[in-house]
């Protein structure tokens, strides 16, 4: 009897099949009365971390580079195709290399499907090196020849006016402030 009744217990429960999803489920939204949707973190941009969380960051980042990028995807370094051995230190080869191996880790999940990754080389890949490795881009004042090791970092653009303008009112700097504004 008891066997019976367990039995019985298995098929109601397969007979109300499986539970629908949420009509809320693509704004990570539960359903009415259910549980909530677990979200996955959302990464960050490496410059936007600081301290340990960077480092550590950066580190994997550099294993990924030197063990999988360079030898696969690396090619000769000319002065069409610029590189630093220290590229850890110019911030925007730091940002693409980081949103290029992100973009890698998504497309290389099995639920991207088995296109992931072509569709990585085609819509990441060749974009981010093209620009990282621009005889114009941000590696230009670098290594040009595997001979002729060299690393600079060539300055950025100044503050805008406005942000002048601001740091200095904010220093309490005399005559600094709005025009028509008395300082006192």
């Amino acid at each position: 009897m008891e066997q019976s009744a367990e039995q019985a217990q298995q098929l109601d429960h397969l007979a109300t099949g499986p539970t629908p999803p949420s009509p809320f489920a693509a704004f990570g939204m539960p359903g009415f009365g259910g549980p909530a949707l677990s979200v996955p973190p959302e990464p960050r941009p490496i410059l936007e971390l600081e301290g340990e969380e960077y480092e550590d960051e950066l580190d994997a980042l550099s294993d990924w580079v030197d063990d999988f990028l360079n030898p696969v995807y690396g090619a000769e370094v000319t002065t069409a195709a610029p590189w630093c051995p220290q590229w850890q230190e110019h911030d925007a080869v730091v940002a693409w290399l980081h949103a290029l191996w992100l973009a890698y880790q998504q497309h290389k999940d099995p639920e991207a499907g088995l296109s992931g990754l072509l569709v990585w080389h085609r819509d990441f890949l060749t974009h981010a090196i093209t620009a990282v490795r621009a005889p114009d881009g941000p590696l230009s004042a670098c290594m040009t020849s595997p001979e002729r090791p060299a690393h600079r970092i060539l300055p950025g653009p100044p503050p805008s006016a406005r942000t002048k303008e601001t740091d200095t009112a904010a220093a309490g700097t005399p005559g600094s402030g709005e025009p028509d504004e008395p300082t006192s």
